[in-house]
Formats: C-alpha cells, structure tokens, sequence
C-alpha cells in the first residue's frame, strides 16, 4: 500500500485523481492540467508537497560537514537564508539536489526530494560525524507549497505578521502563523513564481490547507507542477540529475562551489578543466506534440542527443521539453523529436521558457 500524506483526506474530499508517486498516493489533479497551470501563472495555485522529505541537522560541527557534502557554499549563508544546492556523490555524479536552509550556526534545515528520502538519508549517515545529530521531521510535518503572481498577499493576509510575509526575500525563512497555524516559511518554489513553502505540523495540515482554499488558492497537482517546473527550466532528480550524470550537464555550475573541497570535487574541476561535452536545451516544438522522455532528437539526420522532460506548455501553446545534447548545439538551430515514429519538428531554445519579470 502506497504511503499518504497529512493532506490525503482532503485530497480525496476535493475530488482529486491519485496517482502513486515516490511511494505516496498523490494528487495528480483536481480540475485539469491547463486550467492548474493557469491558475497558477494568473493567480495563486497550491500543491501538497508533503512526500518531499524534511531533515534538520543541528551540532557544532553542523556547517563544517554540511561544506563537506554538499557543491554550494554554505559558509555564505546568514541566519534565515537558504541556497539550492547538489549532494555530489564521488564520481561526480549527484545523489540528490536539495535546499538548505540556516536557522543558526548550530541549526540547519533541508529539503530533499521524495524518490530520493531513504538514499539521502543513508547517504548523509554515511558521512555524519559524532558531533552532528540528523532528525528526519518529515512524518511528524506536512508542507504546502503557495505559488502565484498573488501568493505572496494572500499568504500575508492571512498571517499575523503580514509585513515580514511580504518583504522576506526569495530563498529566505521565518516562522509566522498563517491561518491560526504556526509555519516554518521559506520564500521559495519549484514554479517560476513567487510563493511560500510552509512547513507546519502534520495535525495542522488540513486547518492550513482548507483556509488558503477559502483565500481563493487554487489546489493543484503533480500534472501541473511538472508543466510549470519544465516552463520555468527547472531540473528533475531522475530526468535531467542522475547518479551518473553531472549536474554541470543541467547548467548548474553556478551551485557548485570551485574554491572549497567536497564530495567528488576533483571530477567536477577535472570536467571543467577538459571542457563540460553535454549540456541542456529547451526544446520548443512547432506543433501541439510533447516531446517523449527518452527520444532522440536529431539535428538535418543525426542524433543529436535525448528528450529528458516533455510536457504541453498552455503559456506558449504548444509541447516544450528539455534535451540532453552535445555541447556543440546551439539555441535556434531546428530539430526534430521521434514521436512515434514520426519525425515532428521544433527547434532548440534557452530552458528556460519562462521568467517572471
């Protein structure tokens, strides 16, 4: 039997399709794909993101071992700020991408991905040190993820500290109350958008998801999730990140660290050193047709690399996806996508399809 979330009842009262996803019985949408995506692009959408799992390392030694393990510098973080960041493995591969956030000097808290909880967690014991305790909260924690143009005035009118709310910048954290709910909230998504992570207890989790739904936030699904994370040129664990693929392939650089030593540092320097030969590129078809995960796309008759993401975009009107190429390719340059069996054309672009401005 599939695991659920804190918010599966109300899933089900909602009328949602579940699907099974990391091991979880989740929504994958409540009215329809397009109409979520919109809602979140013109409004304010909400998704139950409560499989993704929640760790909090606290001791000492915390940052020393986190710079050890993870590509970004943490060093650079102050109190109540976050980073995106890489769990290298040793052969320059990526176990997982997460978000660490400092609560103090003695005290941070990550987000891992739900299809990776027990290979981060064995991982990151793999490497703690006495003096650091990891506490996984992501059983006793629900998480919902606010995102929208106007996610930001909601989510502060119904708080009790409304000007912190709104001026709290992108990738930063505070604990508020929203709904009468106490929240750990991080300004941060997986959109595009502006919005909020809140992270409150698994009792609470209805009581904050019922009122953001009477403010008018719309709830939302892993279908459009995935449409607005490929719109906006974010990378999947398991399509565009892999054990065996370097994150330097996804464009990811800017996260990994080239003055501090880590986990399988040297192959991240060695690749750079001889040059990075794959990289990714959006693709925009010239048609409706998503582009296939796993297709080739050839470039007047030769492959020129893999779909790894494929999805119908309702902002551009047509099937966007992400390849993996050889570096040589450039954006504009035409191409096409095998789509059973048919040759539809479409052509390279920045990943990048979509940018709040």
């Amino acid at each position: 039997m599939p695991l659920v979330t804190p918010l599966h009842a109300a899933h089900l009262k909602m009328g949602a399709r579940m699907v099974e996803f990391a091991g979880y019985d989740m929504p994958v949408q409540y009215s329809s794909i397009i109409a979520e995506a919109k809602a979140v692009r013109e409004g304010a959408g909400m998704f139950d993101v409560s499989h993704m799992a929640r760790l909090t390392f606290t001791g000492t030694a915390t940052l020393a071992y986190l710079q050890s393990c993870t590509t970004n510098d943490v060093d650079k973080l102050e109190d109540g700020h976050g980073q995106y960041s890489i769990l290298p493995n040793a052969q320059g591969g990526a176990v997982d991408d997460i978000i660490v956030y400092r609560v103090s000097t003695a005290e941070y808290r990550l987000v891992v991905n739900a299809d990776n909880h027990a290979k981060d967690v064995a991982h990151f014991r793999s490497l703690l040190p006495a003096a650091v305790e990891m506490i996984d909260n992501t059983d006793q924690t629900a998480m919902v993820a606010v995102q929208g143009p106007t996610a930001a005035a909601i989510v502060a009118s119904l708080s009790d500290n409304a000007t912190a709310v709104r001026d709290i910048p992108f990738f930063s954290i505070l604990d508020v109350q929203v709904a009468g709910v106490p929240c750990f909230a991080a300004r941060s998504g997986y959109t595009g958008e502006d919005g909020y992570e809140l992270v409150c207890s698994a009792q609470d989790a209805e009581k904050l998801w019922w009122a953001l739904s009477e403010a008018g936030v719309a709830a939302c699904g892993l279908g459009s999730r995935d449409t607005l994370r490929v719109e906006a040129g974010l990378p999947l664990y398991g399509h565009e990140l892999s054990d065996d693929m370097s994150p330097l392939w996804a464009g990811l650089g800017w996260v990994i660290s080239k003055t501090k030593d880590f986990v399988g540092s040297q192959h991240y320097a060695a690749e750079r050193e001889a040059g990075i030969r794959k990289k990714l590129l959006g693709i925009k078809m010239d048609g409706r047709r998503i582009p296939p995960i796993g297709a080739e796309v050839t470039v007047d008759g030769s492959v020129a690399g893999t779909v790894t993401s494929g999805v119908f975009s309702p902002m551009l009107g047509c099937g966007i996806g992400f390849a993996l190429v050889g570096s040589t390719y450039k954006v504009d340059t035409p191409c096409a996508v095998d789509v059973r069996g048919q040759q539809e054309t479409g052509c390279f672009v920045n990943k990048r399809f979509f940018k709040r401005a």
